[in-house]
């Protein structure tokens, strides 16, 4: 059995059984066959929570978010009201594993598209306990500092200085669980600029969620082959053209909406 507090051991053989449905898109997607769903923890209207049927990790529980019914949506062009529940609904379930004392942190991230690590296309996020493991010991304090795309008061929306892995990533900081609704007007702008503006062959991103010192981050990262000088000697680079980025974020969707206090932007 492999056990240790820095590295998380995967189970080739359950790994294996996985379905595919990013690659082979032919492939019947257990996810919309709702009625042959096993061991539903929770739901709410489209969105269900359940337990892992591949758990693939050791010393974890693996949970599955399902974001709706509709295979080929995306947290990038979500209604409203349809976001702020996924959203809401996830780290209500994040803060509520992270307070059982059998796990060491809880994870809870999302995979998108074929460079993201998924295996699966129907919109899905991860919530996983990990018993031996804490996530914080890995994640640096610099990695969430940034150029400002939008600040006030209770939340930040920046494009990172020092990334963690490299080139251009995206932090959504907030300091209450009242500014939730920001954080996620935030995420679905960078979801949507990623996947529609950015370069033309980013069709991937990940989302990280994490609670640092009081604070809910989320982070976006557009995912392509991941640089050699990061695989072989964790160096990031960072992007020149980052004022440039941010300025075309700003122009295209910052707008703000009178009525609702939030950032507005048209799909």
């Amino acid at each position: 059995m492999f056990s240790s507090h820095r590295h998380l051991g995967f189970n080739l053989k359950i790994g294996a059984r996985k379905p595919e449905t990013i690659i082979h898109q032919d492939a019947k997607c257990p996810f919309c066959d709702r009625d042959c769903l096993e061991d539903i923890i929770d739901e709410q209207g489209k969105i269900l929570l359940i337990k892992n049927k591949y758990p693939v990790l050791q010393d974890a529980f693996q949970t599955i978010l399902i974001e709706t019914d509709d295979c080929h949506g995306d947290l990038s062009t979500y209604p409203r009201e349809h976001l702020y529940a996924v959203i809401r609904f996830g780290v209500e379930w994040w803060f509520r594993m992270s307070s059982d004392p059998e796990y060491a942190s809880v994870i809870f991230y999302k995979n998108f598209g074929p460079m993201s690590g998924g295996t699966m296309r129907h919109p899905h996020m991860q919530i996983v306990g990990l018993k031996n493991i804490d996530y914080r010991e890995f994640v640096p304090e610099d990695c969430f500092r940034g150029v400002p795309i939008f600040r006030e008061e209770g939340v930040e929306f920046n494009l990172s200085t020092a990334p963690k892995i490299g080139f251009f990533e995206f932090n959504v900081i907030i300091k209450e669980l009242i500014y939730l609704e920001k954080m996620a007007e935030f995420i679905k702008i960078t979801t949507h600029y990623l996947l529609n503006h950015f370069f033309r062959d980013c069709h991937s991103y990940n989302l990280f969620f994490y609670h640092l010192e009081g604070r809910i981050i989320a982070k976006i990262m557009p995912r392509f082959v991941t640089s050699p000088l990061f695989v072989g000697y964790s160096i990031p680079q960072v992007s020149t053209r980052q004022d440039h980025i941010v300025s075309e974020i700003r122009d295209r969707y910052l707008r703000e909406n009178a009525e609702s206090g939030l950032c507005h932007y048209s799909l």
